[in-house]
């Protein structure tokens, strides 16, 4: 006789589970991403308030993102909670899931491409996570600056190949962050600082940053970039360095952010 061992969620964990079964005390769940092991969702931690219904709030088939508030590692019961999930958290849990799908497209194109067997597949994704940290990540980079970064990694012809296609047909996605900047500098070569202070500011960055004249003394200021988080990591250290160079040499300076907007799906 054999027991089967399930790998159990951490208390405080944010979890995918799918609804089975709906009683009067609540709903038993199976937990996606740890083999569909059973969990129980308690009526009193689905909604704020008197529940008079749960099936008004949850559905067998459905899924949802769950809470694990108590985990009885001897009799692997898990007790979930719905209504201690925040939107962040529902939101970063969503993105994960979204981006876990993308890698496996990835990895199943991979092997179909290059004809490659379950084991060659292994140990080219270990290869690929010990250098970029996950396979999605391998592929944005090389999406973005080409497949020079695969250099040294002794890939046969047919993964590079393979690599080449997928990566063709992925479309990076594009956000920009944007603001009018208000610059004067009233000194006989205040043009010149002026641009000079501009050239500055957009020098050796890690994203894409155009500043166009509008007119005097309005410039609009575009920061592009694969996601808004790089794309403000770029936007602070643009703005000090305006300023600061603007005011060392007299002049003046003014930002007004408009909306962001991201520009294409990845």
């Amino acid at each position: 006789m054999t027991t089967e061992i399930h790998e159990l969620p951490e208390v405080g964990e944010i979890v995918v589970a799918t609804v089975t079964r709906i009683v009067d005390q609540g709903a038993y769940v199976n937990l996606d991403e740890f083999n569909n092991i059973q969990g129980f969702l308690h009526i009193s931690e689905i909604a704020t308030g008197w529940i008079r219904s749960v099936e008004k709030f949850v559905k067998v088939g459905e899924k949802k993102i769950l809470l694990v508030k108590r985990v009885n590692t001897a009799r692997s019961e898990i007790d979930l909670s719905l209504k201690q999930v925040s939107a962040d958290q529902k939101k970063k849990k969503l993105l994960e899931l979204k981006r876990n799908e993308k890698e496996q497209a990835l990895i199943d194109g991979l092997k179909s491409k290059a004809g490659l067997s379950q084991i060659e597949v292994d140990k080219l994704e270990e290869v690929l996570v010990n250098k970029f940290n996950s396979v999605y990540d391998a592929f944005s980079e090389i999406v973005s600056k080409g497949l020079v970064v695969l250099d040294g990694l002794n890939l046969s012809k047919k993964v590079i190949s393979a690599i080449e296609e997928i990566s063709s047909k992925i479309q990076v996605p594009h956000v920009e962050i944007r603001g009018v900047l208000e610059i004067t500098c009233t000194k006989p070569d205040g043009i010149e600082i002026i641009k000079k202070s501009l050239l500055e500011a957009v020098e050796n960055k890690d994203a894409a940053v155009e500043i166009n004249y509008i007119g005097a003394p309005k410039y609009r200021l575009t920061i592009s970039a694969q996601n808004f988080k790089t794309a403000e990591k770029v936007l602070k250290p643009v703005l000090s360095t305006l300023q600061s160079s603007l005011e060392r040499n007299g002049g003046t300076f003014k930002f007004t952010r408009e909306e962001s907007k991201k520009t294409r799906e990845g």
